[in-house]
């Protein structure tokens, strides 16, 4: 039998030092893990959390609300950039913005402490008019609450009263984010718990309908924040657009990290000369030079967008908020071929490629081989885009009527 250390230099004159360490280190890191026991999978809610699947009776219909009223907003505590958060406290402002008192309940699993989640929105999302509070706080006083994932959907179900008119702003198809099993099996009763469930984009309403035989009561266009993302102009813009850029996501699969590393590691060798830029998380380790900016604010993300020519945005479910980004701003998104998020964009300037490493290298070398990419910028940015003011007025139209007790929902019987 060959010894462990036997088969770390086999490895080694097969592969180099450098592959071995690195197996080495992995199987290090999984066993530790095993020993201390850290791999036990863990729930992403409170167990008392968990309701069962809401049958609505005729007694459940809360009393009819109009005018100004008070609505709260449950969600998880958001980190800085996330793109999830930022829709919803869109959704948030809008309802604001027509005179509603709104309210934030944060759910943290592990604490009822939100004073430092609190300083994060107000730094990182200071337009948003709403009180802070934890969720186990409670609804009292609230007209409407509105849920935004499945965890936040159980938090709620299992605080709300038969007054409350209860939402759920549905923005991907949460059960894709696991394997099937039991998180799965949460994420999928979460639409069944009697919210009125409101899907953003055509994607969401088409999934639900095939998977669980529901449709939601609406569905509210997926846009782009057209004021902050756009072509700019003035001192300093007019330099030759160079490089492409990535947003990554290392522990968000579904985002395509892995698939985004390796085909830009084959665009490093196909176009040496563009510089490639890799923001949200930082990145460490890659085979190619990389520039990491973390975390941008809105309008230095815009500046990158338009410095730079192309930029791989991938998701296997719901569309990300960067392609439409990326195309106000004269940017050429470059995006996996799939049937999610053909239901969203349908651009014709978006640059459509297999999921492999090897195809989607080639449409970024495509995108950036392209002849005078100044004025295919500027005939990118100048097609009209939905503004999110649109959604934002759509989602009230939605929620005021629902709550007027009006049947079913604005458009439909």
């Amino acid at each position: 039998m060959i010894s462990s250390a036997g088969r770390v230099l086999t490895h080694a004159r097969e592969h180099g030092w450098r592959s071995a360490t690195t197996k080495v280190l992995q199987k290090a890191a999984v066993k530790t893990l095993e020993n201390l026991a850290w791999a036990e999978p863990t729930l992403p809610l409170r167990p008392e959390d968990i309701v069962d699947v809401h049958v609505p009776r005729i007694s459940d219909t809360p009393r009819p609300r109009t005018g100004n009223l008070e609505i709260g907003w449950v969600c998880t505590p958001p980190g800085p950039g996330s793109g999830g958060h930022t829709t919803f406290f869109r959704m948030v402002q809008g309802m604001a913005e027509r005179g509603h008192r709104c309210t934030l309940f944060l759910y943290d699993q592990n604490s009822d402490d939100v004073s430092r989640h609190a300083s994060v929105i107000r730094q990182y999302w200071p337009d948003v008019d709403a009180r802070i509070r934890s969720v186990t706080d409670g609804f009292e006083g609230m007209d409407a609450v509105v849920a935004s994932s499945w965890p936040t959907a159980y938090a709620t179900a299992s605080r709300r009263t038969r007054d409350i008119h209860s939402f759920y702003f549905i923005q991907d198809y949460e059960p894709y984010f696991y394997p099937r099993g039991t998180l799965y099996w949460l994420a999928e009763n979460s639409y069944r718990l009697g919210f009125t469930n409101i899907a953003l984009g055509e994607m969401i309403s088409a999934v639900l309908k095939a998977e669980i035989g529901q449709e939601p009561a609406a569905t509210v266009p997926f846009a782009c924040d057209t004021t902050t993302y756009r072509l700019l102009d003035g001192p300093g813009t007019k330099a030759p657009r160079q490089g492409v850029l990535y947003y990554a996501k290392r522990a968000v699969d579904r985002r395509g990290y892995l698939l985004a590393k390796l085909a830009l590691e084959q665009f490093h060798a196909l176009h040496p000369e563009q510089e490639i830029h890799v923001y949200g998380d930082k990145i460490t380790g890659w085979s190619i030079p990389v520039s990491n900016h973390g975390n941008l604010s809105p309008a230095a993300l815009n500046e990158l967008y338009n410095r730079t020519i192309a930029g791989l945005a991938i998701s296997f479910t719901n569309i990300s908020l960067v392609p439409e980004e990326l195309l106000a701003a004269g940017n050429v998104p470059v995006v996996n071929e799939s049937d999610f998020a053909a239901q969203v964009l349908r651009d014709p300037d978006v640059v459509w490629a297999p999921a492999t490493p090897k195809r989607m290298a080639e449409a970024l070398a495509q995108a950036v081989e392209a002849p005078d990419t100044a004025a295919r910028a500027l005939a990118i940015a100048r097609r009209q885009r939905l503004d999110w003011s649109v959604s934002r007025e759509n989602f009230a139209a939605v929620l005021e009527s629902v709550c007027a007790n009006h049947v079913g929902s604005p458009g439909q019987p």
